[in-house]
Formats: structure tokens, sequence, C-alpha cells
């Protein structure tokens, strides 16, 4: 029988492509759970494995899948909330589960992952992230995207559930390396959602109880890392399926098929036998019907998730090391391959990059500031790494300093510091 749970909080930052968990002890320092061996971050990831009837999480459940083993994979569960999709059911290993369960599924994991590093004790409190937006410009769907993870959290066994905006949980953990007061704009990039905040930040406001004050304004667009391995993806690798292809009379091939498997939470539901279908329907508006037998091995070896998670690693290698990054698609046909170099990245993800650019200019406004008041911009989420948005937040808040926080764990950790 175990004791009961630690006076404490646990922030979970629920991402669209990571998730973190951290603890903190009432007036203590929060500290990062080790989720999978010594990683503090975990992808957000479920495999169902139809070979050996066990769900796997995170890496082992990616792994599961690019081993080829047979299951279903699913991603981007965050991206369903607020949608009617989150309800919809699907079939995992001979049982109809819905999306808002496999949410749950995910959930229930991490907290036992907390309870074990916890000494067994499943905490009762918990502040889960949430982005300024989880829908744009629709504010019902958005509380019903709050309300949905809020049940999912009751559903696992949290006594008491609250939320708190991500970029302020960022800056909460951020402030804790501060040694003079200042005013940052905290730019946090996750893999669904840009979200900014404009916060006066310092050793001596940390003693505050009520910090609402503190928070000068915030912003938020749907726009992240999901997005930009979408774009990349359409640009240079559906083309090789199809996309942008003229058939006979001279038209397009109709695009949407391309689109879906282009999107990490739309890739499932092209391997419905009437997706599929419709799929070999296409093959009447390609003139290379080349193009289409590769479209159809993909869709009927279900390799969408393999080409997804293709372009996200080439996304990240050509970022990190300014350099052309490869995409072998050698399991779609011999041979095939694709690539990512600085000029794509720069050509197809500019006009994502400047709205959310944008966004962070509508948030310093809101403050009534110029950037001159402006200490600092702290960059959080694994999106907020890559190198064209750096720069683009360069040259339009020029002579602010970028200091780069803790990418995947920021979130987590000023979660539990929260007091809301």
């Amino acid at each position: 029988m175990h004791s009961s749970p630690p006076p404490g909080m646990l922030g979970i930052d629920f991402g669209t492509s990571n998730s973190a968990v951290s603890w903190a002890a009432p007036g203590g320092t929060a500290r990062l759970i080790a989720l999978e061996g010594e990683a503090t971050s975990m992808p957000t990831a479920v495999f169902f494995n139809a070979e050996d009837r066990l769900t796997h999480f995170g890496r082992d459940a990616v792994a599961q899948y690019l081993a080829g083993t047979e299951g279903r994979l699913l991603r981007s569960l965050k991206s369903l909330l607020g949608s009617p999709l989150l309800l919809e059911s699907t079939v995992v290993n001979h049982q109809q589960v819905s999306f808002q369960q496999i949410v749950e599924i995910f959930l229930n994991e991490l907290r036992e992952r907390a309870a074990q590093a916890l000494g067994g004790n499943a905490p009762r409190r918990v502040v889960m992230g949430r982005p300024v937006h989880f829908v744009d410009d629709d504010l019902e769907r958005d509380a019903l995207a709050q309300q949905s993870l809020h049940d999912a959290a009751l559903a696992v066994g949290f006594e008491e559930v609250s939320f708190q905006f991500e970029p302020i949980a960022a800056a909460l953990d951020h402030e804790r390396r501060l040694t003079r007061e200042s005013i940052v704009l905290v730019v946090d990039l996750g893999g669904g959602t840009s979200d900014f905040t404009v916060v006066r930040l310092g050793p001596q406001r940390m003693k505050l109880v009520d910090r609402s004050s503190d928070v000068l304004a915030t912003a938020g667009v749907h726009i992240g890392g999901t997005d930009f391995d979408q774009r990349l993806s359409l640009e240079q690798v559906m083309p090789l399926l199809g996309y942008r292809h003229h058939g006979p009379q001279g038209r397009e091939v109709p695009n949407r098929v391309f689109m879906d498997l282009s999107t990490w939470h739309l890739i499932q539901w092209l391997y419905l036998p009437r997706a599929l279908s419709q799929a070999q329907g296409l093959r009447v508006n390609y003139t290379d019907r080349h193009l289409h037998q590769r479209l159809m091995r993909v869709l009927q070896h279900r390799d969408g998730h393999r080409i997804a998670h293709g372009v996200e690693q080439a996304k990240i290698a050509c970022s990190q090391q300014d350099a052309s990054a490869p995409i072998d698609l050698a399991f779609v046909e011999a041979g095939l391959a694709a690539h990512i170099a600085p000029a794509d990245m720069a050509a197809h993800l500019g006009a994502l990059l400047a709205r959310t650019v944008q966004c962070a200019r509508e948030c310093v406004q809101r403050a009534g500031l110029d950037d001159a008041a402006l200490d600092a911009i702290y960059l959080t989420g694994g999106s907020s790494a890559l190198r064209p948005l750096q720069h683009a937040l360069q040259a339009e808040f020029k002579g602010v300093p970028l200091v780069e926080g803790d990418l995947f764990g920021g979130v987590a950790s000023g979660l539990a510091y929260s007091r809301v």
C-alpha cells in the first residue's frame, strides 16, 4: 500500500510533437522527470503493437513502427483537441478506441512514469500547459479543447487540474536564471502552435504570489513544427508521388491526398478502405502511372508516417548543419530519395515564418512597447531551434539578443512553479 502523495505540484507539457513532466515540492526547485531512460522529453507517440498486443510510447513507439512491426502509430494527438475528430474512433487490435481515449492512455502513461520517479506515489495535483490558442479565431472550439484535456486528466486519476499558458510557464522557468529585473519576449514554438508572451521577470518578483500584472501581453498563432514539416513534405517529397502532376486532360491530380499524407494527425485516415479506394480512383488523373504506383505503395504499406518522420529528421539536420540533408525513400522504390537544402527551407517556409514573426510583433505592440524596452527574446519549444526562424526574429527585432532556453523541458519546469 502506497503512502499518500507528497505535497507539491506536477507540471505536464503535453506537446504536439514532444511531452515533458516536472515536479516541484512547495518552495522547491522544479526537476524534470526522466521519461525514457535518462531522457526528460518523450515524443508524443503511441504505437499499438498488433504482434505482442502491447502499447508502446515515445521513442519506443516510433522505433517499433520504423522497424516494420505490424500495428498502429499515432502522433500529434494534441492537434485533435477542439476538433470533432477527437470523438471519432479507430480500430486498434480489433477494438474500437476513440481518440479522446488515446489521449487519456498517453496522459496516464506520463502520470505512471512520474509516480514511479516519485517513489510510487501518483500525484493528485497537476498544472497542464496550454497554448495561447488551441484553435485560432474560434473561442468555442478553443474552450472545448481545454475541456477535453481537463476531462482526460481527471479520467487518469488527477484530482486537481489547472492550466497555464505555455509561454508564461517558460518565462517562470527562465526567471530562475535572471540576476536583475528584465522585460522579455518569450517565443514558444512547438509542434502545433507558436505562442508569445511579453513578461516582466526578476529575482525579486519571484516572491510575489500574484504575477498577473507582470504579464504585459500574450499572442499566439496555430503554426508550428508540424506545419513546417507539411510544407517541406509537399514541396520536396509529394511531387514524387504525383503532387502537381498534370493528367491527360491537362489538369492537376487532386491534391487532398497529398495534403493529408503530409499532415501527421491525418495520415492514419488514408489507410481506411474508402480512402484507399478513392486514391486508387486517382489513377485516371495521371499521365505518368508510375507516380500513381508509388502513391498506392505508400498507402497500402502504411508508410505515411515513415515519410513524415524522414522529412522531420531532414528538416532538423538541415537546420543544424546548414547544409542539404537527404530523405531516403528506398522503402517506396529502390534508389528513390529526396532532400532538403537551406534554400528549400528559405523558399518553402518563408510565408509561415513571416506570419509567425508578425504574431510576435503584435504581441510586443499589445504590450505598448518598442524594441528598445526588450532585454531579450527567450526561445523555447523544439521548433524555435530552426535557423530560418531565428534569422527572421533577428531581422524583425534588430539588436535584441536571442537567448535559447531548455527547448524541450522549459515549459514543463515552469508549469510546476505556476501558482494557479
